[in-house]
């Protein structure tokens, strides 16, 4: 029998990538509702109440109030908004991570953002193994395609062709921040620097090392060597290739994808290093995560209808 999956928020981008990725897959059944009750409260109220799975692709205080919805025990939730990222009682949504059984028994999955994805999955398990230290004050560099931002975005960077570059949260108040910290590990806050360039998808996130600096890191082959180590096995999060160019590039272009791909680069002597992820900020960085997550508390493979 099919489990019951009801999108709220569907008309947005993440909803509309996650449905497309659970369309003609058996294991469920999108519970909709008609265009003119998408924003009707009793609507939502008993389509929540009626779905196994509740995915959550709103802003932030509307993904609170769709929680406080929820009148029973059976309905479990997977929120794509920053609202419950670092909350008490919410399991974040990165298996590789926080463990897929911790994942697939949870009532509530908060799903992580996509830079966070991205800082996350480059330093968590290299702090974790004591090959870099937690106390170091970390500096995230992104950028990431305009699709992130949502319709507003979107329709400026397709009106507005002239727009090459991005950069915002200039007062270093990123929504993301608390989360890298917490789920990284670290003791301070990183300086996060993101910026959006005129591609529709796709993003590069990046962690520069002044190893000879920082007391106690290993070598630029150890944190390589741990990093592949550590996401043996994984489908969606793997190393990438050495490029033979010596150059790294996001291509407009780029098929959509719920892979992540990992680099460590390093000086010739080993003194620095830049730890650089590679993914889809509609993929792995949101819509994908969501089914990854729920595959895994449906009882699947976690990689089953993602694009790999």
């Amino acid at each position: 029998m099919a489990q019951t999956v009801f999108i709220d928020g569907a008309a947005g981008t993440t909803g509309l990538e996650i449905a497309d990725r659970l369309a003609g897959r058996p294991e469920f059944e999108l519970i909709a509702l008609p265009e003119a009750r998408r924003k009707d409260d009793a609507a939502r109220a008993e389509a929540l109440n009626a779905a196994d799975f509740a995915i959550l692709c709103l802003p932030d205080d509307a993904a609170r109030e769709a929680v406080a919805m929820i009148g029973n025990d059976t309905t479990r939730v997977i929120d794509a908004s920053t609202a419950h990222r670092v909350a008490p009682g919410w399991v974040y949504g990165f298996p590789e991570v926080e463990g897929r059984d911790e994942v697939a028994n949870a009532r509530r999955v908060s799903n992580p953002g996509c830079y966070s994805t991205g800082f996350i999955a480059l330093l968590a398990p290299l702090i974790r193994a004591g090959l870099l230290p937690a106390d170091w004050p970390y500096t995230c560099n992104a950028v990431s395609g305009y699709s992130g931002g949502g319709k507003a975005l979107i329709a400026r960077f397709e009106d507005d062709r002239d727009i090459a570059w991005r950069g915002y949260a200039l007062q270093l108040g990123h929504k993301h921040v608390p989360e890298m910290q917490a789920r990284a590990g670290l003791s301070r806050s990183p300086l996060f620097t993101p910026a959006v360039i005129p591609a529709m998808r796709g993003m590069v996130v990046e962690v520069p090392l002044p190893l000879s600096a920082m007391e106690g890191a290993a070598s630029p082959e150890a944190l390589r060597e741990e990093l592949a180590r550590f996401y043996q096995g994984s489908r969606i999060v793997r190393m990438g290739e050495e490029p033979a160019d010596g150059e790294l590039l996001l291509r407009g272009s780029r098929a959509p994808t719920d892979a992540m791909e990992l680099s460590v680069f390093a000086s010739p002597d080993g003194s620095q290093a830049r730890l650089v992820a590679v993914l889809d900020n509609l993929g792995k960085g949101a819509s994908g995560a969501a089914v990854q997550s729920l595959n895994l508390m449906a009882g699947l493979h976690e990689a089953a209808g993602l694009r790999l």
